[in-house]
């Protein structure tokens, strides 16, 4: 089973949260990145990265030598704000309550039952929607039901589905986004368009394209226009035209690639923070450790305007069956990221808000304090 780790690092303390694509949807396509790494204006930092698969526990595994998966949707599932409940067809015939083990950690959840010397798994997957106090699972059987009663960490979150998944990101989008524009960045003009246009529609926001708005406006073919004015231009134009997106909602916006790209330059990024950009960066690592040492130098390095990005998605080559694939890996981290701070994507409505013209993590409206949330009504 394809799965992956998360890794929460701030100043004092790292923190592991176990993610796997479950078998509860149908398959996705192997995903074709090594690591995910997302970083507000300073910490904390997020980094996700291939591990390896999902291992049972021996509770689960020591009573049959076989195991049996089985994938299912036959399932119900609603969410009591505290609490999450999952009704599950048992489809098999239970003799006795001992035969049912049901295993549950902070991010994981693993549901099987003995039968005739095997144990088939009804669920196994190590990408909850959200954390849950694993001391608190409560199941029982109804009828032909399986009920399991899972403790929310953070009542406050939502949970459109048990698992995370490509439509469950997508409906929580509302509460964890708000509203708020995506910016993809990266030094492929093609890849940042695929990406963003999955981005948009899963999200139900408007796909806009630097490209395609500077072709629009100069009338003419992009790779002419580009030898003709000379990268330094293309990227004066590409700003003014960022300039007037900053204050757009609910947009996804690919940019430029490339030396012509603003977002490669880092004085070219004051408009970016008025929302959540999300950077494609190739590498040629060949593993997990040497794909996430590559992310930390190249976010250390301040010359790079990609540097500031919230989000780095580290491709290892491309094939655009695999847009969607990077757009939900995308959008994990970034609600890892707006789930660290939750006041994070109002403040980057507070930048369109105020038509800020500055670097956003320095907004300092007068009147203002960031850690009550106040913020004057003269300022809105």
């Amino acid at each position: 089973m394809a799965s992956t780790n998360l890794c929460f690092l701030s100043q004092n303390t790292t923190k592991i949260l176990n993610l796997s694509l479950p078998k509860l949807t149908p398959p996705i396509p192997k995903p074709n990145f090594l690591s995910v790494t997302s970083f507000p204006s300073s910490f904390p930092r997020f980094l996700w990265s291939k591990v390896a698969p999902f291992k049972s526990s021996n509770r689960l595994s020591c009573r049959s030598a076989s195991t049996i998966p089985v994938s299912t949707k036959n399932y119900e599932f609603s969410d009591g704000s505290s609490e999450v409940e999952l009704r599950l067809q048992l489809n098999v015939d239970v003799q006795n309550s001992r035969d049912i083990f049901v295993d549950s950690n902070d991010t994981s959840l693993t549901i099987r039952v003995q039968r005739n010397g095997y144990l088939i798994t009804l669920i196994e997957t190590n990408n909850l929607f959200g954390r849950i106090k694993p001391a608190e699972t409560i199941w029982y059987i109804d009828d032909d039901q399986l009920v399991i009663n899972l403790k929310k960490q953070d009542p406050d979150l939502k949970w459109p589905d048990i698992v995370e998944s490509w439509e469950s990101l997508t409906m929580a989008s509302t509460q964890l986004l708000q509203g708020t524009s995506i910016y993809i960045v990266g030094d492929s003009t093609e890849i940042n368009q695929k990406v963003a246009g999955e981005l948009a529609v899963g999200l139900g926001y408007t796909p806009l394209s630097t490209k395609e708005l500077l072709e629009m406006y100069t009338k003419q073919n992009f790779d002419s226009w580009v030898l003709t004015e000379g990268s330094d231009s293309v990227a004066e134009a590409e700003g003014a035209i960022l300039e007037s997106l900053s204050s757009h909602v609910r947009a996804v916006v690919a940019t430029l690639g490339g030396q012509q790209g603003a977002a490669r330059r880092a004085d070219k990024w004051q408009h970016l923070y008025a929302g959540f950009t999300v950077w494609l960066s190739h590498t040629e690592a060949t593993d997990e450790d040497s794909a996430k040492e590559e992310a930390k130098r190249q976010m250390q390095d301040a010359r790079l305007g990609y540097s500031n990005a919230d989000v780095v998605v580290k491709l290892q080559g491309w094939d655009t069956d695999h847009a969607k694939t990077v757009a939900q890996g995308s959008l994990s981290a970034l609600k890892q990221l707006v789930l660290s701070d939750k006041k994070l994507a109002g403040k980057k409505s507070l930048y369109i808000r105020l038509g800020c013209r500055g670097d956003w993590p320095n907004i300092k409206p007068p009147g203002w304090d960031p850690s009550a949330g106040n913020v004057p009504p003269s300022a809105l």
